[in-house]
């Protein structure tokens, strides 16, 4: 029989915690108790048998577990760097949060300190702040609910849209009623998408792929009939600034609106434009552009602007990749442009100098081949026992007083399919798109083209 001097001994030393026994329900126990003490004794027995078993149930069932969090202290914090002591268990490229709200992304372990590059105002982050563990690796939203939308490096609304959620609860609705019709106002700034996926994901081995077999229409005559592209391919665009390399692209993405606009899931080209430390002005130009060729329905916009930090413009492809391996892996069909890769390995070697890694040729650092073939290597054209989709990459990089032979087109030429290079002096005679027909070549893309335009 419990007495009632257990039951307030239970009381005072159980843990008042969420999830444990609350001192109300042994309090409330303990006077039932009382009372049944003080009643006659054939109810004292069957009454303080029952309390018994309730208190034995709550107390074996209490789940006694403590949530742990590693944290960490800034040591330093300058140009994007933090230096944080304390996170011993923490994972490479996991996500850390700081005391001021700011994210980051954990690159360098080291024996006595991570060298943690900050995603935003360094300046909100003073030595001594502390700093948590998220348990993820950094990860952005997928899906089809991102389509038309312009979102940063790591999958937030920056288009100031409404939210594409959709209310299944009556009550969370606020309904409009104008004219017999019915409004709705959604919550503003979140993308409603309950797929997650790694930035950082690998690329599909040998098994999963099959050749380029299928033509990729760019709708450019010039591309099409010399330098075919087949789904699944990496053709690089390379050219000085001012040749109209990001021309070519938006004029693809543009003249997939007949293929979208059409019923066939097989032959829809989801399109996502990754733009890459450019001016907000030109990303907001090209925004209006593919918003009044009503493309921006079957696209995805990743804007890491020249404003942004350099490890947002060093993140953005390869979440924008993610969003783009979304629909490859689910039998579609997608096409992803990284305008353009010559700033991103410019934020990977500030980052990277930053964080004192040893540098080398032109100051990049040694695995900047790395950094773009991982990315790059995603693109692939799957077998049918793996959903038959694809995804196309058209990776541009500008040339400096077209030296074709720097390191870093010499690197994606090496790892793409092929490239169409284009020409200044071309450019101001009027030949448009400039196409160096003699450099420009696509080393798979014939396979995939059709028998009447070989002939051609």
């Amino acid at each position: 029989m419990l007495s009632a001097r257990v039951a307030a001994a239970l009381a005072r030393s159980l843990p008042r915690q969420a999830g444990l026994i609350s001192r109300n329900t042994l309090g409330a126990a303990f006077v039932a108790t009382r009372n049944l003490h003080a009643s006659k004794p054939g109810f004292q027995k069957t009454g303080t048998a029952e309390v018994s078993s309730i208190l034995e149930e709550r107390i074996l069932g209490a789940d006694t577990s403590a949530e742990l969090e590693e944290t960490g202290r800034v040591l330093s914090i300058g140009d994007g760097i933090a230096r944080v002591y304390g996170l011993r268990n923490v994972q490479a490229e996991e996500m850390v949060e700081f005391s001021s709200g700011l994210k980051g992304m954990s690159l360098n372990l080291e024996p006595d300190n991570v060298g943690v590059v900050v995603f935003g105002n360094d300046r909100l982050i003073k030595e001594g702040d502390v700093v948590k563990r998220t348990g993820a690796i950094v990860d952005v939203p997928v899906g089809e609910e991102l389509l038309g939308r312009v979102v940063d490096a790591l999958g937030n609304p920056i288009d100031g849209k409404a939210s594409v959620t959709r209310c299944l609860l009556p009550l969370l609705c606020i309904y409009v009623i104008q004219t017999a019709t019915v409004s709705f106002l959604f919550f503003k700034g979140s993308i409603a998408s309950k797929t997650r996926r790694r930035v950082g994901l690998k690329a599909p081995g040998i098994i999963p792929r099959i050749s380029v077999r299928e033509p990729m229409q760019t709708g450019i005559k010039a591309v099409d009939s010399l330098v075919p592209i087949g789904r699944g391919q990496r053709e690089l665009i390379i050219g000085d600034r001012q040749t109209g390399k990001t021309s070519i692209a938006i004029d693809t993405i543009i003249n997939q609106k007949r293929f979208n606009d059409g019923t066939d899931e097989k032959k829809k080209l989801y399109c996502i434009y990754v733009a890459i430390g450019q001016k907000r002005s030109t990303v907001a130009q090209l925004v209006k552009r593919l918003t009044d060729a009503d493309a921006m329905k079957y696209t995805i916009v990743v804007s890491a602007t020249a404003s942004d930090a350099a490890p947002l413009q060093y993140l953005a492809p390869y979440s924008g990749c993610s969003m783009g391996e979304y629909f490859r892996d689910n039998g579609k069909h997608a096409l992803i442009i990284y305008d353009d890769l010559s700033k991103q390995a410019v934020a990977y070697r500030q980052m990277s100098l930053l964080l004192r890694r040893p540098p080398g040729r032109e100051a990049y650092p040694g695995d900047v081949f790395y950094l773009h073939s991982r990315l790059l290597e995603r693109a692939a054209k799957m077998n049918d026992s793996f959903g038959g989709g694809s995804l196309t990459a058209l990776p541009v990089i500008e040339t400096q007083a077209g030296d074709v032979s720097a390191y870093i087109p010499t690197n994606v030429i090496s790892i793409t399919d092929g490239q169409i290079f284009l020409e200044t002096e071309l450019f101001y005679k009027g030949i448009r798109p400039a196409i160096n027909v003699g450099l420009s070549v696509s080393r798979v893309g014939s396979a995939a083209q059709t028998r009447a335009m070989k002939q051609v």
